[in-house]
């Protein structure tokens, strides 16, 4: 497996409207560079078929990665008949006989996880997947998956931007020799060096929404943004390669996964890999990551605050309610459970006109959620 993997979400247009064809050439440049770990998900779009068709040449030289959890109807399904079905969906559409790494995407509450490993172990049996791995799940029920199934690997977001997985479920993952896929590394291109604090995003671009780029996070973002290329400079390396190496340098991860949608973009990540950072310059980094986390704490609490008892909502309630509920998963004063069903219920509301009824949510926050905030 290549320390670095090209991901396929950006096909299904999760950063604004794509040509599935251009990801062909991309894909192929990048086994010719070296990559051979390629991930995609049944609900990525097209991603399946592109992916299968692009790398169709190649089979014998790469890892083919893909995901199961989400059903027709958007909500979760680990269930066994789910499981098995999704995979002879998935080994369709990518023209494959077998799948070398198949993930949990999303957790199925409703679903025991023996059930769940019960089917993919069925699928290592008969052939059809390699290895089997967790994706986006609580720490508990990556534990618990550990502890019933023979889990390969645990795919979670990790950059300089978004650490918690190193408290939460990294030990978890190294005591176990679990290994760890790392997407997002670059903070969704926030660490790249390229996005300001005035940078705007096209309307079906979903970093509009993401709290990575919303308030606090988004200047603290910047601020370490800022210290990477600052750190770059002294290694003859762009930002998003030092943050790649950085997320590479974390122990326990075996692949950085990349998504980008230029070759030049691809080039550029690829270079994260191949050199280390020195362990001077690691440490000082931790220590100027631990200030901005102290600084950033301060800052959300006093937002999460001020939203919450914000008075009349405006079209701004919308993407503020939804930066609530994902920093106090952030900051761990809920679980994402806890905070499932409001969200479900804000996201219905997406095009932010029923201020009514985005009040009443925010007012069902405000009970439950501002005593949290002190």
């Amino acid at each position: 497996m290549s320390e670095i993997g090209v991901g396929c979400y950006s096909i299904g247009g999760a950063y604004g409207a794509k040509d599935p064809e251009q990801f062909v050439g991309l894909l192929r440049r990048a086994v010719e560079l070296g990559v051979t770990f390629f991930d995609t998900a049944d609900v990525y779009g097209p991603g399946e078929e592109v992916l299968g068709r692009a790398l169709a040449p190649f089979r014998d030289r790469v890892w083919i990665a893909t995901k199961v959890g989400a059903s027709e109807s958007g909500k979760p399904d680990c269930s066994h008949a789910h499981v098995i079905t999704a995979c002879e969906q998935s080994l369709r559409r990518l023209g494959v006989e077998r799948i070398d790494l198949y993930q949990i995407h999303f957790d199925d509450p409703h679903t025991p996880v023996a059930e769940t490993v019960g089917a993919l172990d069925e699928l290592v049996a008969a052939g059809k997947i390699r290895y089997y791995g967790v994706g986006h799940l609580a720490p508990a029920r990556v534990a618990e998956y550990i502890a019933t199934g023979n889990v390969f690997s645990m795919l979670t977001e990790l950059s300089a931007v978004a650490r918690s997985t190193l408290e939460r479920t990294a030990p978890l993952c190294r005591t176990h020799d679990i290994g760890i896929i790392a997407f997002s590394v670059t903070g969704r291109g926030l660490l790249a060096g390229k996005i300001g604090p005035d940078t705007r995003f096209a309307p079906d671009d979903i970093r509009q929404l993401d709290p990575l780029f919303q308030r606090a996070r988004r200047a603290a973002g910047l601020r370490i943004a800022a210290y990477l290329h600052q750190l770059g400079k002294r290694y003859g390396k762009s930002p998003a390669q030092v943050a790649i190496a950085w997320v590479l340098a974390q122990p326990g991860v075996i692949c950085a996964l990349t998504g980008p949608s230029r070759i030049a973009h691809l080039e550029e990540n690829l270079g994260g890999s191949g050199w280390s950072i020195e362990a001077d310059d690691l440490a000082a980094f931790g220590h100027f990551l631990s200030a901005e986390d102290e600084r950033l704490h301060h800052e959300q609490m006093a937002e999460l605050r001020a939203i919450l008892e914000a008075g009349t909502p405006s079209a701004q309630t919308f993407r503020d309610l939804i930066y609530v509920l994902e920093t106090l998963v952030e900051l761990g004063l809920v679980e994402e459970q806890q905070i499932i069903p409001a969200f479900q219920q804000l996201w219905a509301l997406r095009d932010g006109a029923n201020l009514t009824e985005l009040a009443h949510i925010q007012a069902g926050l405000r009970e439950k959620f501002l005593s949290l905030l002190v």
